[in-house]
């Protein structure tokens, strides 16, 4: 039975370095993926969920289905985490940022038409709410070879 890889074969992260990012270069990296994952409390338990983004004005904004239990049972304000990363499973390199932030359902009209025309949806299906993500915490890190 294979439970994981040997120690020094690619993807291990062998021979890597973790750098810490600053909070424009992560933002900037999060805003050249498209999708990423969303925690939140549910039922007083953390659940995850994939979602896709873009970050517009230095906030993250995600679109979920109408039924999402994201802001179920708040008045429109949650404490979210965001996190989205780009690692290259054979050299073990690349990055990973978290963002933690309020987050709030779009309401603004203008905002809506303007994000559900640009940010597509990560699954098939209605994708009615709209959610911002206004960052407190921003955290990222690139994961480097090591320099001999």
């Amino acid at each position: 039975m294979k439970v994981g890889k040997a120690p020094g074969t690619p993807g291990t992260g062998a021979g890597t370095r973790m750098v810490e990012l600053s909070r424009e270069e992560a933002l900037t990296l999060l805003a050249g993926v498209d999708v990423g994952r969303v925690g939140f409390t549910q039922q007083a338990l953390p659940a995850i969920r994939p979602v896709s983004h873009l970050v517009h004005r230095g906030a993250v904004v995600i679109r979920t289905h109408a039924g999402s239990a994201l802001l179920r049972g708040s008045p429109g304000l949650e404490v979210v985490a965001y996190e989205a990363d780009d690692i290259d499973p054979r050299t073990g390199t690349g990055w990973s940022v978290l963002v933690t932030g309020v987050a709030t359902r779009v309401t603004d009209a203008g905002d809506l038409a303007r994000y559900t025309r640009v940010l597509l949806p990560w699954a098939d299906g209605e994708t009615a709410q709209v959610v911002r993500i206004v960052p407190e915490l921003v955290t990222g890190y690139r994961l480097e070879p090591v320099r001999s």
